[in-house]
């Protein structure tokens, strides 16, 4: 696995690439935006120029993954929302491709009420439209399980299967795989047979070539606790046996994992640590 993690861009996009490295990253991932803001500053020359220096000398780091705002929700039932999501998830998907990040990870959406199927319905519709609209072929859309806090989507493996057959171009879309919110959403990690069972559902309902990026986080809550909680690797109700059985997995030797572990104090986010210990997991 290529192992990574969840890169700062303070101080401009560019300096994720310094930051992985320090961190000895394989991979990383970044917001090319504010997570956590509707409002965004264009990219212009200057931004688009000192992000391919940076990328073209991080020779180490490959690929670069992207994760849109927190803010989207393609499954709204409510217009006004679903059409901002909607223009705000393109602006996201632009920006990708002005910068060649190869995948934009999102959480989808949350039904507010509406029924699952409606929400599914509608986070179809969106990404549909989109690619009749403009394609970005050179951008693949990546949908993150979920741990199904509130009426959040994608915490089971149905949905996305589910999704799938609604969309006219299912080989324009992927999955990312956390490990927190699977573990809470109630697929227990932590033994070998609950680890084979896990991955034998996500090929039954999905397709395990779908799967084309890890988020590497242990988890503060307990198995189907239903709550989003990421802690440090090892030290929370995971622990270290489902990351040895990750990074140890033939099938995931290529695919990217990146961490967006809690900081372990101030001033430290901890990367390094955390990735020194998933690579301690490697068998030889």
């Amino acid at each position: 696995m290529k192992l990574g993690a969840h890169m700062s861009i303070a101080g401009g996009l560019h300096t994720a690439f310094e930051r992985g490295e320090k961190s000895t990253c394989q991979a990383i991932q970044v917001f090319t935006k504010s997570g956590r803001q509707w409002a965004y500053k264009a990219l212009n020359s200057d931004d688009i120029e000192k992000w391919q220096a940076a990328s073209a000398q991080a020779l180490m780091i490959d690929p670069v993954l992207c994760h849109d705002s927190y803010l989207i929700n393609l499954a709204s039932p409510d217009e006004t929302n679903w059409q901002k999501s909607l223009a705000a998830f393109q602006i996201e998907i632009e920006r990708c491709s002005i910068l060649k990040i190869p995948y934009l990870i999102t959480h989808a959406g949350a039904h507010m009420g509406s029924g699952e199927e409606a929400g599914l319905l509608r986070i179809a519709t969106a990404v549909n439209r989109l690619h009749e609209q403009q394609g970005f072929q050179d951008v693949t859309i990546l949908f993150e399980t979920t741990a199904g806090q509130g009426s959040s989507l994608g915490y089971k493996f149905e949905h996305w299967g589910h999704l799938l057959e609604l969309l006219q171009h299912p080989e324009w879309v992927g999955i990312c795989f956390d490990t927190c919110h699977v573990f809470a959403s109630g697929y227990d990690l932590t033994t070998p047979e609950g680890y084979e069972a896990t991955m034998s559902q996500f090929q039954q309902y999905i397709g395990l070539d779908r799967l084309k990026a890890f988020h590497l986080n242990d988890s503060k809550t307990g198995l189907n606790s239903r709550v989003d909680r990421h802690e440090n690797i090892g030290k929370g109700t995971l622990g270290f046996e489902p990351f040895r059985f990750l990074v140890n997995d033939s099938r995931f030797q290529h695919i990217p994992g990146v961490l967006e572990t809690p900081p372990i104090e101030e001033g430290n986010d901890g990367f390094a640590e955390n990735l020194a210990l998933l690579r301690s997991l490697l068998t030889p």
